[in-house]
């Protein structure tokens, strides 16, 4: 598609170019048409004309007929611009005839304007991801997959802060676009700062519709995320499509699909389903994906093949849940008190004392919504086979979560058998303890707590066995035992490092709770990571106010540990 022409009362224009912004250099004068002579020629003047004809900011300066001699009238007088001018007759002149220009010398100044002077990524989760789109003579359009590669979709990325470049992919990710469709093909070599900067070798001989349009994707992402888990790097997959986030259906869904999964979303490897639960409950609205086909090694999920969007013969009770390597949680083995232990790489371990201050056990205590300060002392391993994954936890006034405080890597630690960190966490505010006057917010600028609670078994035979209790609103309360079964239990024994559950025993076999019931009608599958991710209910329950608690049994060899 030839691009559209300039004003009619044009006294300026690009020749003999590949297209409308490139070519010999002309004037309009009341003689007529003329060519500029390159001796009287710079790189300023050169700008004027780009900015006067809407091309952008000129590309290359070439001399010596690189677009063929031109014919009739050279103008020898001397253009003399500052660079800022909107029109090159604005700029002064000097008639000095100090230059010797003719058509037969080949001096003439030819100039390659980019013509394109803005883009976008349309349609996607963000602004790094979509159709691209070019702005060319004031007017939108998309661009042609056959114009396109990796390399220009680096340097988009790149000219658009959004990172490197993940993948190109056709319109059946991001739609089809409307109106105008550029065919040029950017020749770049992908270390370009701007598109501008890469070469336009010349317009592209193929047919070339809107179903062609073309679309990038770049690591500065959005269009990929997981829900569920409280983490970047666990949870429901969902997608971005059409303006709303949608999950995948996990049919043919396999460990290569999820490696994929995690490398986008820079959270390490997955996971498999035998070292940890992947299953973080029905997601809602539309099911965008199904039969996803990874190899493996692809960068991202949009290079996996699929049906297309929205094709699929799913409900949401087949939504995939996806668990990498970097996901990571901490909890304390007794509920609001006891070791601290975290999550990493697929595998609980312990967090040791030493350096560890009153301000990090405050910072944990608030993080797991246990209370707003915490007494630290040291302990031994809950269970001794398990790794000493973080030690000199130092956490700063600053610091909002444990997993931005200072530590050695992990892994790495000076830690002896009795040199674990244990905590008691307090609602009562310390003085020793700046950080116990911070508050849980909803503001993007605080803290934010988990949305998880601490759980404990009480009455029974330590820590792992006992009558199930939520703490909530500073209180300890019971779980009604209304559809409690044995796949909720085993949740629980997951959540607190204890195993597999033996029996789901009712009718007060560890003692009859007192006080608030805070749970009632937990469902869950028997797979999730928490409790939480399981349809509940959360709230005071005056039902089974007086009625008896459900307790969860988990294997006494898990109790012996």
């Amino acid at each position: 598609m030839s691009p559209p022409g300039h004003h009619s009362e044009q006294r300026l224009r690009l020749v003999d170019g590949l297209h409308r912004c490139s070519g010999r250099v002309e004037l309009f004068r009341t003689e007529g048409w003329g060519s500029v002579c390159d001796a009287a020629f710079d790189q300023q003047d050169a700008e004027v004309v780009c900015r006067e004809l809407d091309c952008g900011a000129p590309v290359q300066v070439l001399g010596a007929a690189a677009f063929g001699k031109g014919k009739g009238r050279v103008w020898s007088e001397e253009i003399q611009c500052r660079g800022n001018e909107s029109q090159i007759y604005v700029c002064s002149r000097s008639s000095s005839q100090k230059h010797s220009c003719s058509h037969d010398n080949d001096l003439f100044w030819l100039i390659v304007c980019p013509g394109y002077t803005d883009l976008r990524l349309v349609n996607g989760s963000d602004s790094c991801s979509g159709r691209v789109e070019l702005q060319y003579f004031g007017k939108w359009g998309t661009v042609c997959d056959a114009c396109w590669d990796m390399r220009a979709a680096s340097v988009l990325c790149r000219q658009l802060n959004c990172g490197i470049a993940v993948s190109v992919v056709g319109s059946d990710w991001f739609g089809e676009g409307s109106g105008e469709i550029w065919a040029d093909v950017f020749d770049c070599d992908g270390n370009e700062t701007k598109l501008s900067e890469c070469s336009i070798s010349s317009w592209s001989r193929a047919e070339c519709s809107h179903r062609r349009d073309v679309g990038v994707i770049c690591s500065g992402r959005g269009s990929i995320r997981l829900v569920g888990s409280g983490g970047d790097c666990a949870g429901r997959l969902e997608v971005f499509h059409s303006g709303s986030w949608g999950t995948v259906c996990d049919d043919s869904w396999d460990i290569k699909d999820a490696h994929v999964v995690c490398r986008q979303l820079q959270c390490g490897v997955a996971l498999s389903n035998q070292q940890v639960p992947a299953w973080f409950g029905p997601g809602s609205g539309p099911i965008w994906l199904d039969e996803v086909d990874c190899e493996g090694n692809e960068t991202s999920l949009w290079s996996c093949s699929s049906p297309g969007w929205g094709k699929h013969d799913c409900n949401h009770k087949e939504d995939v849940g996806v668990v990498c390597s970097e996901f990571k949680e901490i909890r304390l083995t007794e509920g609001c008190e006891g070791n601290v232990e975290v999550f990493y790489n697929g595998s609980w371990g312990n967090v040791c004392w030493n350096q560890m201050d009153r301000d990090t056990a405050s910072l944990i205590c608030q993080e797991l919504n246990c209370g707003r300060s915490g007494v630290l002392s040291d302990s031994t391993p809950r269970v001794k086979s398990a790794s000493n994954w973080l030690d000199k936890v130092t956490c700063r006034a600053h610091d909002s979560t444990l997993w931005q405080c200072p530590s050695l890597p992990w892994g790495q630690n000076y830690c002896g058998e009795d040199e674990v960190a244990n905590i008691i966490c307090s609602m009562e505010e310390s003085d020793e303890s700046p950080r116990s006057r911070l508050s849980c917010s909803t503001s993007p600028h605080q803290r934010q707590c988990s949305n998880h609670l601490p759980l404990r078994l009480s009455g029974g035979k330590g820590r792992c066995s006992g009558r199930l209790e939520v703490y909530h609103n500073a209180v300890w309360g019971s779980v009604c035992d209304d559809q409690w079964d044995i796949s909720d239990a085993q949740v629980v024994c997951r959540q607190l490092g204890c195993g597999a559950a033996l029996r789901a025993d009712g009718n007060s076999v560890f003692g009859a709770g007192k006080g608030v019931v805070w749970l009632n009608r937990v469902e869950c599958r028997g797979n999730e990571i928490h409790l939480w991710d399981c349809p509940l209910s959360l709230k005071n329950s005056v039902k089974c106010r007086y009625e008896v608690e459900e307790e969860s049994w988990p294997s006494m060899l898990t109790f012996f540990k």
